[in-house]
């Protein structure tokens, strides 16, 4: 099967990148930012190839992660939960609230107008009703993916989720994919968000890995060129707000 066939602006961009270079993370994140083409604001997306076998449980790598300047969109979060527990999710800014039969009806009717959903435990009984609603559109709310939580954590929780609290998960072929911003935003911005990535799936390294835990490490932007980063240099990265 052929290459696909680039267009001039993206060939253009990818003039700009030296494929075969390591680069360091502020580098890296300064090229992806100039060689992002679109006409909107594109997300920034890093990409990583672990050192690890998605086939064994104990080799799964997954977390969430507070991005300290968000995402750049607005995130749509609708709580399961009833009583006192949907008050609080109400005053944490929560979009929607499946708080009655209708609702849940409507969900399972196909309604997802939402991008997370968080539950508390007591609700997971209708919840797990909906998963093949929910599940292959990743909303199923999961302890693991911290979208499981007392009613009395709603309102950190919704917070978390609207302000840029993002999850990943180890995929079939091993790697990670997982936004970090917009093109829109500073290299600063860029850059702290990578930083608090890097140190949650550092901190999510499981016991079992073995060998080399990150082997490959790229940031681009939608439609644009990938930008290889030093690993070695990435797990050290810190914060600089």
């Amino acid at each position: 099967m052929p290459a696909p066939k680039h267009g001039k602006k993206y060939n253009a961009a990818a003039a700009q990148v030296d494929a075969e270079k390591l680069y360091a993370p502020a580098e890296a994140l300064h090229l992806a930012k100039t060689t992002s083409f679109t006409k909107f604001d594109a997300t920034v997306e890093v990409h990583m190839r672990m050192g690890v076998d998605p086939k064994h449980a104990d080799q799964q790598v997954r977390d969430v992660v507070v991005l300290p300047h968000g995402l750049g969109k607005t995130v749509r979060v609708l709580v399961f939960a009833a009583g006192e527990g949907a008050r609080l999710a109400h005053e944490a800014g929560a979009d929607h609230l499946a708080d009655s039969d209708e609702m849940l009806k409507k969900i399972q009717d196909g309604w997802t107008e939402f991008d997370v959903a968080i539950a508390t435990p007591d609700m997971m009984g209708k919840v797990g009703r909906l998963g093949r609603v929910l599940g292959p559109r990743g909303l199923m709310p999961n302890p693991k993916a911290g979208t499981v939580v007392p009613a009395e954590d709603l309102g950190k929780a919704v917070r978390e989720a609207k302000a840029g609290r993002v999850e990943f998960r180890l995929d079939k072929t091993a790697n990670l994919h997982v936004p970090i911003g917009k093109a829109s935003f500073s290299e600063e911005a860029l850059y702290d968000n990578l930083a608090a990535l890097m140190e949650a799936v550092k901190r999510a390294k499981p016991a079992a890995a073995k060998g080399t835990y990150i082997r490959k490490l790229v940031v681009t932007t939608t439609m644009g060129p990938g930008v290889c980063i030093d690993p070695n240099e990435a797990q050290a990265m810190e914060a600089r707000g």
